[in-house]
């Protein structure tokens, strides 16, 4: 069920559902054609309000969706990371994106374990996967950072069209083990 109130804490940042207020920041990040060349692409403010209500949509749909990143010392949205399940997509995933002035940081490290912890802690999915263009290697180094490995190759991404696309992903047996329990 989905609550709106759920927050997750890390030592650095806040993670929280989607907020109206999170609108302007995220659709500066979708103008951002480096952080998003391999979702999708740019998008415009009337698309990016679309995706954005989507992904407040998914909470309400299927009780969970991407988290809002906040950055504590700032007070300032920084990305987007959490599980999430498109219709048609091969499987759930977890997924993320943060904004180009926080990469190499650790940020969308530390919201994907945050993450990750609670997809297995309450949603109880037997495994992870991160659906990663093989062009993406900041994305693949994260997601082989936390454990995970190529599963598999898939060749369309239903709203994304034709393209290939690398399933990374772990069990929750293996998270577990890696990440003390």
């Amino acid at each position: 069920m989905y609550d709106p109130n759920l927050i997750l804490e890390t030592d650095r940042l806040i993670l929280r559902p989607p907020q109206s207020s999170d609108f302007e920041a995220l659709a500066e990040m979708a103008q951002d054609e480096t952080t998003m060349q391999f979702i999708g692409g740019v998008s415009e403010p009337a698309l990016a309000w679309r995706t954005f209500a989507m992904l407040s949509g998914h909470w309400a749909l299927r009780g969970y969706g991407f988290f809002s990143v906040i950055e504590k010392s700032t007070g300032q949205w920084i990305g987007r990371v959490g599980p999430w399940y498109p219709h048609l997509w091969p499987e759930p995933e977890v997924g993320w994106t943060i904004i180009r002035s926080r990469w190499k940081q650790g940020f969308a490290r530390e919201a994907a374990i945050a993450s990750i912890n609670w997809t297995f802690d309450h949603l109880h999915w037997p495994q992870v996967t991160h659906m990663i263009d093989p062009a993406n290697t900041g994305s693949a180094a994260l997601a082989e950072s936390l454990g995970s490995r190529p599963l598999r190759e898939v060749d369309e991404l239903p709203g994304f069209g034709p393209m290939k696309i690398v399933v990374w992903g772990q069990s929750q047996a293996e998270w577990r083990a890696r990440h003390n329990g």
